[in-house]
């Protein structure tokens, strides 16, 4: 017998669909129904609401091998094939983090082909491997934040079969696996949860309806979420968890969410004795999300910091159009190189008002924070979708990489930015329904148009062209140049690998000296200097030592106290030794 339960306090009447027959279910006083049927291990199943005919996917889906529109099928994750007993965990700081998508990182689109090119991110360095969303949306190919069955996995990636193969297959080489989820909305398409309970609020968000966390009946809901977070880490031996934009996570609660979520997280992690690892993305500048709790915070491990990559990018770049308008100066990078966030309580000229708090570097390490150059929103949310390599030389690109792998934060990396790929990271969807696609092209185009783009020269995210060029081109690893940046990469990973000094997570200890007119900048860490020159001249700097590391190689005055770094380069010194 095998027991179907499914919380629907709407219906009046619920039905099991269970291999093509209907069976009744009973209702308690919760709003839960449930039924005790005979089921083959792969049974199709769905439910049928009220008087309506259709076989609605069970909301805790665990695997929906014919889309999202269609009856689920049971299945449970074979305990046997793991083979990463011996798996203790990876704590977060210390270590290096890549993001990357399932469908584009390789030419196959999944996890199996994930697989082949591991070994790539082992030599490379990274500690950790950070999934695009990978439960189930409508379509064949998509960022993946258009999900609407949570606890599902998306089939055309390989299904859940094929991600446990990867995260076994990560656990093997040493590789941590966080995860990307999302619960502060969901997808256009195949979401059936309103049929079901009151999944939704009132109240919108910038993706659709957010998801009701704090209103009526949200007791449920909140489960829900926690359920499908706790399973990836339990059922699936994920090592933590990417959540996506808890700024839209309204809850007004005594008790938030999150709060909850790391209480939960926390004792599982007891349980399985290997820590496990929450991050948030949030866009507010609140140290509150990585505070402890028994200081008023939520009790979240890490969250990606923003700040940090406007600094560097409108530093290196010269950009300066929308949110990059308040960056860009090397003292704007240096302030909050220093500080964790630039906005921490200043005011924002892209919101228009003060935006952030500060971060009390006593008592917050800087490994809570994630630092980047590139990120999927970073590069896709482009209008073209165009990497820093189209528009930077070899030597801005190494400049960056040293600044955030020389950094005291937690260094991501995002997919292909280590050989400079030259493959483009666009927005794509295939959403089926014709209106649908339409209306996510027509708002493409009408948002970069206005912001001066042509509309001509904005990809239409439903061309297949669109997703298909966004694939990495792994071949481009073998050119001279790309292979140059690559071997740059791995030889900065390598060094803060080797000295503590790079990975001292304590900003009362980083001192940032610069010069504004000559666009220089210098980090020291412990004995380490990092050297770096943003302009195209040479610089002199005034700090000596024992050279580890450069771009192009650096010449020292006849005192060795000071170095000179050519245009858009780095150099790193062991000012404690001497040649």
């Amino acid at each position: 017998m095998h027991r179907f339960e499914v919380w629907a306090p709407i219906p009046q009447k619920v039905q099991l669909h269970l291999d093509g027959e209907l069976h009744p279910m009973s209702r308690d006083e919760d709003g839960w129904w449930r039924a005790a049927v005979p089921a083959k291990r792969d049974s199709r199943y769905g439910f049928v609401l009220d008087d309506d005919p259709t076989v609605l996917p069970d909301p805790r889906s665990p695997r929906q091998p014919d889309g999202v529109h269609a009856p689920s099928q049971l299945h449970e994750v074979d305990p046997d094939a793991w083979t990463d007993r011996g798996w203790t965990g990876r704590r977060l700081a210390g270590s290096v983090a890549y993001e990357l998508h399932i469908g584009t990182f390789t030419p196959e689109g999944t996890f199996d082909a994930a697989i082949t090119h591991l070994d790539h991110l082992v030599d490379l360095g990274v500690g950790f491997v950070e999934l695009m969303p990978v439960n189930g949306f409508n379509g064949e190919h998509n960022w993946g934040y258009d999900g609407v069955l949570w606890y599902t996995t998306h089939e055309p990636y390989g299904g859940p079969d094929g991600l446990q193969r990867f995260v076994d297959a990560c656990h093997r080489r040493g590789l941590g696996v966080i995860l990307d989820v999302v619960y502060n909305h969901l997808g256009p398409s195949g979401n059936y949860l309103d049929r079901y309970g009151p999944y939704l609020a009132d109240t919108e968000n910038p993706w659709g309806a957010a998801v009701n966390i704090a209103g009526p009946f949200s007791g449920e809901v909140r489960r829900y979420i926690i359920d499908n977070a706790l399973r990836w880490l339990r059922e699936f031996h994920i090592d933590g968890l990417r959540l996506d934009a808890v700024h839209a996570l309204v809850d007004l609660t005594a008790t938030h969410l999150l709060e909850d979520l790391s209480v939960e997280t926390e004792t599982l992690s007891t349980h399985l004795r290997r820590p496990l690892t929450l991050i948030a993305e949030s866009d507010l500048n609140d140290p509150a999300l990585i505070a402890p709790r028994s200081a008023g915070g939520h009790g979240l491990d890490a969250q990606w910091n923003d700040d940090i990559h406007h600094a560097v990018h409108a530093a290196v770049s010269g950009e300066r159009q929308g949110y990059y308008g308040d960056f860009g100066s090397i003292q704007c990078l240096a302030t909050t190189l220093r500080q964790g966030f630039f906005h921490a309580g200043t005011y924002s000229s892209f919101r228009g008002r003060t935006h952030g708090r500060p971060l009390d570097v006593r008592l917050t390490p800087a490994s809570s924070l994630l630092a980047y150059t590139c990120t999927h929103d970073q590069v896709g949310n482009r209008a073209t979708g165009d990497r820093p390599g189209h528009y930077l030389n070899s030597g801005q690109l190494a400049v960056r990489a040293a600044l955030v792998l020389g950094s005291p934060y937690t260094p991501m990396l995002f997919m292909g930015e280590e050989w400079g790929a030259g493959t483009p990271f666009q927005y794509f969807t295939s959403h089926p329904e014709p209106e649908l696609a339409e209306a996510t092209a027509t708002g493409r185009r009408r948002e970069f148009a206005e912001h001066g783009w042509q509309v001509g020269a904005i990809p239409d995210p439903q061309d297949p062209q669109t997703f298909l060029q966004s694939k990495l081109n792994w071949d481009e690893i073998a050119a001279p140049e790309h292979h140059r940046l690559l071997e740059c990469y791995r030889a900065l990973i390598a060094l803060r690998a080797a000295r503590s000094d790079l990975t001292d997570p304590w900003l009362e200890h980083l001192i940032v000296d610069y010069d504004e007119d000559e666009r220089w900048i210098v980090l020291h860490r412990g004995s380490i200097r990092i050297a770096c020159n943003l302009g195209p001249d040479p610089v002199t700097v005034p700090v000596g030592g024992h050279p580890l590391l450069w771009w192009e190689p650096p010449t020292q005055d006849a005192t060795g106290s000071a170095t000179v770094v050519p245009g858009h380069s780095f150099a790193i010194l062991d000012a404690g030794s001497a040649d």
